[in-house]
């Protein structure tokens, strides 16, 4: 493998996270909830449900190569740190991970040696009010979703709760995640290191 080869390949080096990267993220995560945006064609929306309970399930399972492969090369996962979620740039995180941060944070969960994941937590997603919002082209969605994730861990249960933005692209026929913003409702409190994929 050539060193470009390298340079461009997501799960070796974070090359599309940069500024520009960065403000279409922002750009694209507000104002988007817009009532004018929201498509009401059931089949649509039943569409998107249907892979949003897929994800749910194949996370629930542990199957993170089907999760990975749900995903685009250029892909980013954040919880933000703030109930307005903000700017990554300049305000807290819980997690913000790239393809590549994404794919390290799995392989360790598979080592065995994730102290946090000793045993390994069951957990039960449950979706609902799965919103679609029109998005730049129809090759794009951004999808609005509830959550509740119960976790059971090292003899005892927790809840995390909130609401899930994704933005959808249709890359070779198949629409997939290229970005998930994974908003908590008590995101600015001390929670317990959320080790799990949320």
């Amino acid at each position: 493998m050539t060193m470009a080869a390298v340079s461009q390949d997501p799960s070796v080096a974070s090359y599309y996270v940069d500024d520009a990267f960065y403000g279409a993220l922002v750009a694209r995560f507000t104002g988007w909830q817009d009532e004018a945006r929201l498509i009401g064609d059931y089949p649509e929306r039943d569409l998107f449900r249907a892979l949003l309970e897929r994800e749910a399930r194949v996370l629930d399972q542990h199957d993170y190569d089907s999760w990975l492969a749900m995903l685009t090369r250029a892909c980013v996962y954040w919880a933000p740190g703030t109930p307005q979620a903000g700017d990554p740039r300049t305000e807290i995180a819980v997690m913000f991970d790239d393809r590549r941060r994404l794919e390290d944070r799995i392989y360790r969960l598979r080592t065995g040696y994730a102290w946090s994941q000793a045993p390994v937590s069951r957990t039960v997603r449950l979706i609902t009010n799965v919103e679609v919002f029109e998005a730049e082209d129809a090759d794009h969605r951004m999808l609005r979703s509830n959550f509740l994730i119960s976790e059971f861990w090292d003899n005892q249960v927790r809840v995390l709760t909130g609401w899930c933005g994704h933005h959808m692209e249709k890359t070779d026929g198949r629409w997939l995640i290229r970005a998930k913003q994974i908003n908590l409702i008590d995101c600015d409190q001390c929670i317990r290191n959320p080790s799990i994929i949320l």
